[in-house]
């Protein structure tokens, strides 16, 4: 069964609900809660998405989902961070949100992007939707994207940019990302 997502406007105020797959379809924009993990010394664990997602292999936050209708975005960030890398009561810390819309699979994703760090020194259990999880120092990785940028998901591109411009680099818009869809 399809989650049911909130529809936002312009404003991000609530206008409506659709199931996430029309909302896709539609362009019609929606929340999605995102978090990075990071350890006690800062390193950065990213995940390797399962070959049945849509960054099938490639390194990836790892923990990501839509906030279904009616949940609040921080309920939905520990959700999926149960889910996804199961673990609960990790601290987290508000990052930032922005826009981020692509086309991929014949869809026009529009999500409304809401990111926080997780902090915490226990690896990930990893779940169905990854397969390996690989940590990282800030600058190794900020080197790895500049040299191997197709090792790593889209979505995972442009936040990288939007919220840490310091060790990525800043981009007014997704043009200066690989278009990987």
């Amino acid at each position: 069964m399809d989650e049911i997502v909130d529809i936002r406007d312009g404003s991000h105020r609530i206008i409506a609900q659709a199931a996430k797959a029309d909302a896709h379809a539609r362009g019609l924009l929606h929340c999605c809660a995102i978090g990075l993990l990071i350890n006690p010394r800062g390193d950065w664990t990213l995940v390797r998405q399962a070959a049945d997602r849509q960054d099938a292999g490639q390194l990836v936050s790892p923990v990501g989902g839509h906030v279904v209708a009616g949940e609040a975005i921080e309920d939905a960030l520990r959700r999926e961070t149960l889910e996804e890398i199961g673990l609960q009561d990790v601290p987290f810390k508000p990052v930032g949100a922005t826009v981020f819309r692509r086309m991929i699979l014949g869809r026009d994703e529009n999500h409304h992007f809401h990111f926080f760090e997780l902090h915490t020194d226990r690896e990930p259990i990893l779940g169905a939707e990854a397969v390996a999880f690989e940590t990282f120092r800030p600058q190794e990785l900020a080197g790895l994207v500049r040299a191997q940028p197709h090792l790593f998901g889209h979505a995972f591109h442009f936040a990288a940019h939007a919220f840490y411009p310091e060790h990525f680099g800043a981009v007014d818009d997704t043009s200066g990302i690989p278009n990987l869809a």
